[in-house]
């Protein structure tokens, strides 16, 4: 299986203004937070890398929200606490425009660890997966999904190695972990799916 997809786009409120965050090859980025509002009225701050040069060429006169245009990517750090999957937004496109919020997604590549499948008191069936997104010169993006309903129980039925197509959006959830006597807020970042399809080799 080769066809695989990473295209994200998010449509939100600039939290504040973007902050330099590293160079490679001679290129500078920056990082900075959207707020996209869900339908239901919760809000996901996403994170936002873009190079220099889109943001110098973005016409702040266009709307009062941003456009990104781009792809999920990780990486893996370590400090105090730990190791950390950090998981951004790389932007390829970024205007400034009008209109409501906007976070759709499309990914698919191999399922990386066996599906964790299970139910809440409630009942509310969930399915939690880790799909390794290729990209180029060899590399992968490891991006958590979780499913729900429907598409849970489709998730329940694959296993490491099913190539699967997810739509959805990127969403924020803030935890508090614990190490030893000290408790450190956290932002995790996921994918929540709103169709699942596993892929053949003639899809």
């Amino acid at each position: 299986m080769e066809q695989f997809s990473n295209q994200i786009t998010l449509r939100g409120t600039l939290v504040a203004m973007p902050a330099f965050s590293h160079e490679n090859h001679g290129r500078k980025f920056y990082k900075f937070f959207l707020d996209v509002q869900r339908l239901s009225g919760a809000v996901d701050t996403l994170p936002v890398i873009a190079d220099l040069l889109l943001l110098e060429q973005m016409d702040l006169t266009g709307g009062s929200k941003i456009r990104v245009e781009g792809q999920i990517r990780s990486h893996n750090c370590s400090d105090d606490t730990g190791r950390h999957l950090l998981i951004f937004v790389f932007a390829t496109e970024l205007n400034t425009e009008e209109g409501e919020s906007i976070n759709e997604l499309v990914i698919s590549g191999p399922i990386c660890r066996e599906p964790n499948y299970r139910q809440t008191p409630l009942g509310r069936e969930i399915c939690d997966m880790m799909l390794a997104v290729p990209r180029a010169f060899h590399r992968a993006d490891y991006l958590p999904c979780i499913l729900w309903g429907r598409t849970a129980q489709l998730g329940a039925s694959c296993h490491t190695r099913d190539w699967i197509q997810i739509e959805g959006r990127l969403q924020s959830r803030i935890y508090t972990k614990y190490i030893e006597d000290s408790a450190y807020e956290r932002t995790a970042y996921e994918i929540s799916a709103l169709k699942a399809t596993v892929m053949t080799d003639t899809d």
